[in-house]
């Protein structure tokens, strides 16, 4: 089955056999967002991870294919024997049918039930997990794309980037694959990249983010986000700054016990609690101050 491709905004491509792939921020966001959905969906499955992300990035353009945007659909599966959703696309003939999803979540699930139930990939669950280059290979040899250079794509995708460690996984982060699960978030090379620090979830302002915005691209309310951060919900965010996805610690990571804060020009107490992943409150209590004081450059503040 040919598989749809929009060319023009792939980053990177096979331009011929011997071409070299180049690292690119947009192939690496879309890791970063989807890595734990891609695991998640192994452990159910069986299917390599790294298969996944590399088929959902080359399929999608990571995330930047009409299909993608439109339709949530990652992996270019045509409408056959499909009672959901659809969208229409040229591609082999004009306006051809293909699936449509209410979220990305949905495409990765379907993909994974895709290989899993035709009978022509059934050869494919017989190689280890760990056999990404025998997966490539078997999906060129099976009929998943008629490209004659699928298999070195999906291979070279998943050296550069480093996929296959993921095929070794044993657990995923919760949160990342029900971020995948939100509805109207198309997926984009605006999406802010998610960290994780002092056991929470945390991103950097952009230029023109608000509360809102964020709320809407990681799926919390704006109110329970600004609650978090100890701020107004109708607060001006700063770019560069620091907002948290989840409540946060009451002590700063361990790696900071007997180790503390020196304030330097230009710090406050939000900034320095925002700083560590810790609650303002707290950071007053472990300091034995009021909110009133002023901190002075040179104070040495406990953190843990």
């Amino acid at each position: 089955m040919k598989r749809y491709f929009v060319l023009s905004i792939i980053t990177f491509l096979c331009v011929s056999l011997n071409a070299q792939l180049k690292w690119n921020s947009r192939y690496q966001a879309y890791i970063d967002q989807y890595k734990d959905l891609a695991i998640a969906e192994m452990l159910k499955y069986n299917i390599p991870a790294s298969i996944t992300l590399a088929q959902g990035l080359l399929e999608s353009g990571a995330g930047m294919s009409e299909l993608a945007r439109n339709g949530n659909n990652h992996f270019g599966i045509k409408c056959h024997d499909w009672t959901g959703a659809r969208t229409y696309h040229d591609d082999d003939a004009n306006n051809e049918c293909f699936r449509a999803y209410r979220d990305v979540y949905e495409s990765y699930e379907d993909h994974s039930r895709f290989l899993a139930r035709q009978p022509r990939y059934r050869s494919l669950f017989r190689l280890k997990r760990t056999d990404y280059k025998g997966w490539a290979k078997g999906l060129k040899k099976c009929g998943y794309a008629t490209s004659p250079t699928y298999a070195k794509q999906l291979i070279g995708i998943i050296e550069l980037y480093k996929l296959h460690k993921y095929d070794k996984a044993k657990k995923y982060d919760k949160f990342m694959v029900e971020r995948s699960s939100v509805k109207d978030v198309a997926p984009s090379i605006n999406l802010h990249p998610i960290h994780i620090y002092n056991k929470n979830y945390y991103l950097n302002v952009r230029q023109g983010d608000s509360f809102r915005s964020i709320a809407r691209e990681v799926g919390i309310s704006y109110k329970k986000l600004a609650k978090y951060n100890e701020r107004d919900k109708n607060d001006r965010l700063i770019p560069g700054e620091i907002i948290y996805l989840k409540k946060k610690q009451k002590k700063a990571d361990k790696a900071y016990k007997n180790r503390p804060h020196r304030v330097k020009a230009g710090e406050s107490m939000y900034s320095i609690a925002q700083y560590y992943g810790i609650r303002l409150e707290s950071l007053y209590k472990m300091n034995d101050l009021s909110p009133d004081y002023s901190i002075q450059v040179g104070d040495l503040l406990r953190v843990r």
